[in-house]
């Protein structure tokens, strides 16, 4: 045996020794040599135009088979730029969770779809990292109304098309153009014939818009005809444009301009009498409003009046003080005296004194008296009996 094998076998012995033991503690390090990988190969995401900023679109998830810090994974959003501008002003990624959120409103009819990168990336040292596509598709929605390209809508214009009166039935007076800048249904035109000074003359077309004769043009009909046409999509909900066409049944040109002149000063005259039937209208709420205050205001002053005048008739009590009394029952005295009584232990001895009279028919009381007005009316009594031998001094 080579001597240099000795220590080898006593020492794979002794390791041997250590697994047998039942107790011993044997821990493994983990080694990052997992890198993160994303449940799908790339992902692909719908969002509906005119969204709000800060919307979650969706989340991208990626596993890492090592163990704690080296399977802790985090998401970050690689460079790139969509049309010239950079990424991150469309999205953004959460470096916890992964889910990628709008950074901004989408336009369908500006951008239709973008793709970008996302990395996965595990806490190892050194860390290691994949990377997946995501392509995110915009939605239409029905955002825009129709675009009437022909007859142009100038508001200058007397007279866009003429019809012949020998025209035919089916006789085709014109063509209304539309287009809409949404996609799919949504941008799905039909024609209806809105308005029109003489219906049973001409038809629209729903799919395409041409507007034709329905009948023979005969003489009876009017020079000017105004047909207002409406267009309309296809979207929930739909949306629509509506044009005027000016339509002249006439054979010779001067006499559609005398018509038509004569048309445009007729509008200006009624949209005058509008004005002036709306300015009537609000002359005379006016006035309805303001009699109708004063005449309720004026109901009001004359109920008081008459409350105050009802107050005003019934019977008046007099007020005295309580220093004053009447001394009469028919309060008629036309004087007013002061007195004082004095009385002896003889009851038929009094001796009184009178003040000064005074203009008032009530009795002037000394609040110093500890009579009663029982008391008073007895000496009262006693000052009418003619024999009764009174005293008095005045003063």
């Amino acid at each position: 045996m080579d001597p240099s094998s000795t220590g080898t076998m006593q020492r794979i012995q002794s390791e041997k020794s250590i697994l047998d033991e039942p107790d011993s503690p044997l821990e493994i390090s983990d080694v990052n040599d997992n890198a993160p990988v994303f449940e799908r190969s790339s992902y692909e995401a719908y969002i509906v135009e005119n969204n709000t900023p800060g919307l979650s679109i969706f989340t991208v998830k990626a596993r890492d088979a090592d163990w704690n810090q080296n399977a802790r994974v985090s998401y970050i959003l690689e460079d790139s730029s969509v049309n010239g501008v950079p990424v991150s002003s469309y999205v953004s990624v959460s470096a916890d969770s992964g889910v990628i959120h709008a950074v901004r409103s989408f336009d369908y009819e500006q951008i239709k779809d973008f793709q970008f990168r996302v990395r996965a990336q595990d806490g190892g040292s050194p860390p290691l990292s994949s990377n997946v596509t995501v392509k995110i598709l915009i939605q239409d929605q029905n955002d825009n109304p129709p675009q009437v390209l022909y007859p142009v809508q100038t508001g200058g214009s007397l007279v866009d098309e003429m019809v012949p009166r020998s025209a035919d039935v089916g006789y085709l007076v014109t063509k209304v153009v539309a287009v809409d800048v949404d996609s799919g249904q949504n941008a799905w035109l039909s024609y209806k014939l809105q308005k029109a000074t003489d219906r049973a003359l001409f038809e629209v077309g729903l799919q395409n818009g041409e507007i034709r004769t329905i009948r023979q043009v005969t003489d009876k009909d009017a020079v000017k005809q105004r047909l207002a046409v409406i267009v309309e999509d296809n979207g929930q909900p739909s949306r629509s444009a509506t044009v005027i066409v000016n339509v002249a049944v006439a054979d010779s040109f001067p006499e559609v301009l005398s018509e038509f002149t004569d048309f445009t000063h007729d509008k200006e005259y009624n949209d005058n009498l509008t004005f002036y039937l709306v300015l009537a209208l609000a002359v005379v709420s006016f006035l309805f409003i303001t009699c109708l205050v004063v005449i309720i205001s004026v109901k009001i002053y004359r109920w008081r009046q008459s409350r105050i005048l009802y107050h005003s008739n019934l019977p008046v009590i007099p007020y005295y003080p309580p220093r004053y009394s009447d001394t009469l029952g028919t309060g008629t005295l036309p004087h007013v005296y002061n007195y004082e009584v004095c009385r002896t232990t003889d009851s038929r001895k009094s001796d009184c004194k009178f003040g000064r009279a005074g203009s008032q028919n009530v009795l002037i009381m000394d609040p110093s008296s500890t009579g009663t007005m029982q008391r008073i009316q007895s000496e009262k009594s006693i000052l009418d009996e003619p024999d009764s031998p009174l005293e008095v001094r005045l003063y």
